[in-house]
């Protein structure tokens, strides 16, 4: 027979009650995310959307991201509004480039003890980025794991579904050669790269997040946290008419591991440096760690958030028709005969 006081779920460190009033603060942003064709509500086991009517040949796209560790520096600036967003965008890119709209998306939070204002914080985020892009924040799962995570620390990931006509997929195989690369620029770091950043940034240099980023007026934790960028609206009505023919998301890798993933066989990109500066974040991040060119375009977007493979015919057209969007775009180089990517 067991002595002294019984033990407790929430003396062993999951505070039930905690998690079902976060989960109730919540239910505002959720909601504001609805549209006609959301079927559940929060609370239910699953989430129910009705697939769109009008599709001849609808194929659902998905993807699932995290936000890496750009969160850590979330964690120290105890900003937490922006990284839900980033997952967002992240994931509408991802499915935006085989030519698909997002109908709904699902995200994961989990911490060592749930935070009510941050986890609020977070949901924030993810529903202004789900507001954007036209898309449901159906549902999710929040998890509260004692010993799992350090004090003030969550992990956080996404999920999306979205639809295109079987037809109207984009896989790269219109791509030719002497088509255009266009690239839109990136807001800076986007999520990509951050282990390397925060060593620079946070070992090398010793600054803090309220310290001036080195070479601007902004704070640190103000360019590492700037949100990764969408390309869903400005380059959706590119898309529907044809005029793309293939789209690569610059992330991870970046330019020499992203653009072959959608290149046929015996078809390279050429691309030119000299077409567009390269942001001053990422100078800063090379002189500050010696990081070699090479390694610098390898891990980062280097200014490049998307590139969309277009007719040569097209491209000027393509290049007015999204700065008349607001977007920065330009020609950045050409699909030629060959292997991979040749940055010159």
């Amino acid at each position: 027979m067991s002595e002294g006081p019984g033990l407790t779920y929430r003396g062993a460190g999951v505070d039930l009650d905690a998690a079902a009033r976060a989960k109730e603060a919540i239910r505002s942003l959720l909601d504001a995310t609805r549209d006609e064709r959301t079927l559940s509500e929060l609370g239910f086991f699953g989430g129910l959307y009705e697939v769109p009517q009008g599709y001849r040949q609808p194929v659902l796209a998905s993807s699932a991201d995290g936000v890496g560790t750009k969160l850590k520096v979330a964690f120290l600036a105890r900003r937490h509004d922006t990284v839900g967003q980033d997952l967002v965008s992240h994931c509408v890119n991802d499915i935006l480039v085989q030519g698909a709209r997002p109908l709904f998306f699902l995200d994961y939070l989990a911490a060592g003890r749930l935070e009510e204002g941050v986890v609020e914080a977070v949901v924030r985020g993810i529903a202004r980025g789900c507001q954007d892009n036209g898309c449901v924040l159906l549902g999710g799962e929040t998890a509260e794991m004692p010993d799992f995570y350090g004090p003030g620390e969550y992990d956080l990931a996404g999920f999306i579904v979205g639809i295109v006509e079987r037809d109207r997929i984009l896989d790269g195989r219109a791509i030719h050669d002497g088509d255009v690369v266009v690239a839109l620029a990136s807001n800076g770091l986007h999520t990509n790269g951050y282990s390397l950043v925060r060593r620079i940034v946070f070992d090398r240099l010793g600054l803090a997040v309220d310290d001036p980023f080195p070479g601007s007026s902004r704070t640190v934790a103000d360019v590492l946290l700037d949100v990764h960028r969408s390309y869903l609206r400005p380059l959706w009505p590119l898309v529907e008419d044809g005029t793309v023919r293939g789209l690569a998301h610059i992330t991870g890798g970046g330019l020499e591991g992203n653009l072959p993933r959608i290149l046929p066989l015996g078809l390279s990109a050429r691309i030119e440096r000299a077409s567009w500066p390269v942001p001053a974040v990422f100078r800063t991040l090379a002189e500050a760690g010696g990081v070699p060119d090479a390694e610098m375009f390898r891990v980062f977007n280097m200014g490049i958030g998307i590139v969309a493979i277009v007719p040569d015919q097209l491209a000027d057209s393509a290049v007015e028709r999204l700065n008349a969007a607001g977007e920065t775009a330009w020609r950045a180089g050409r699909i030629v005969r060959g292997r991979g990517v040749e940055l010159r």
